[in-house]
């Protein structure tokens, strides 16, 4: 009787894990299409709207359906050239508080130019509410009169993602209730153990999709802005003589010029490191060999010459 009942409670649950994986590749199957407004206009980004079901299943007594949820995720990058990085960077920030966001990352850097000008150049990125991301862009582009060197928008529809996670974490926590419910009426060890280890299990995956939803919310809600603050000397055009030479040519004329100034720099080294060096290991090290082997040289000519010489004639 007790194998039947163990048998019995195994069968049940395996048929209740079949069911929740159907079930779930139904509901992702049936998920429905989204669409702009009637007027041909897209819902606002960032925004999660809510579509409520049609008239007309309302008049014929049918329960409307879930609303659906449209989640669209909008990022910018910009670089603009101001006059001062680093008072922009605190202008940014403090645009971001104002607007109801906060500050990612905010560095403060020193960057060679190619004409070996080092300049103070910032970075910072934002995030403020989906809604209000068109006015911190005009705000941060009304920095600066110049246009900006870089503008990018991109918008990322993570909707059917986001639909798709909602219903599986139905199905898992339809699952979580039926698989506690078959553990306590449980009264077998092997039963239980073998029950809450799948149990476990739904729980880690519905945490797992529970983060997911998360961040497709907030990402949804926050929208992320990475400004480059790049300052004026950066983007001044190369002047020789009035003569102000672009594109191929300036690049060669600029090239011409660090090669220059490295040979001038690099005999400027010579003359000022080098040569000191040489000479001082020239009259410590080498010069006193030289006299040596000298001297050397000179005892064993000696030598040489009384070795020839005749012997005096008797």
């Amino acid at each position: 009787m007790m194998k039947k009942r163990h048998f019995s409670i195994l069968f049940i649950t395996i048929i209740l894990i079949i069911t929740s994986i159907l079930a779930g590749a139904c509901s992702a199957q049936r998920s429905p299409a989204y669409e702009t407004d009637s007027g041909g206009e897209a819902a606002p980004v960032g925004a999660v709207e809510k579509e409520g079901a049609s008239q007309a299943r309302s008049s014929q007594g049918i329960a409307p359906e879930q609303a659906i949820e449209r989640v669209v995720i909008k990022n910018a990058e910009l670089s603009v050239v101001v006059d001062d990085p680093s008072q922009s960077m605190d202008v940014v920030t403090q645009m971001a508080d104002e607007l109801g966001g906060y500050v990612v990352s905010a560095n403060l850097f020193q960057n060679q130019l190619d004409n070996q000008v080092k300049v103070t150049q910032a970075s910072v990125t934002i995030r403020v509410p989906a809604e209000r991301l068109n006015e911190a862009i005009s705000a941060i582009m009304a920095l600066t009169d110049q246009a900006p060197l870089r503008k990018n928008i991109e918008s990322q529809d993570v909707t059917n993602e986001y639909v798709d996670l909602q219903s599986r974490l139905r199905n898992l926590e339809n699952t979580e209730e039926q698989l506690t419910e078959i553990m306590d009426n449980a009264n077998k060890t092997e039963d239980v153990l073998s029950v809450y280890n799948r149990l476990v299990e739904i729980r880690e995956e519905i945490e797992l999709v529970k983060g997911q939803i998360q961040f497709f919310e907030q990402s949804a809600a926050l929208s992320s802005i990475s400004v480059d603050l790049v300052p004026n000397e950066a983007v001044q055009p190369l002047s020789i003589g009035g003569w102000e030479p672009a594109g191929v040519a300036k690049n060669a004329v600029q090239a011409l010029i660090n090669v220059m100034t490295f040979l001038v720099d690099m005999l400027i080294w010579i003359g000022i490191v080098a040569l000191p060096v040489l000479l001082v290991i020239f009259l410590i090290f080498i010069l006193p060999i030289i006299l040596v082997v000298r001297l050397w040289r000179r005892r064993n000519r000696g030598k040489l010459v009384e070795s020839s010489s005749p012997p005096p004639a008797e």
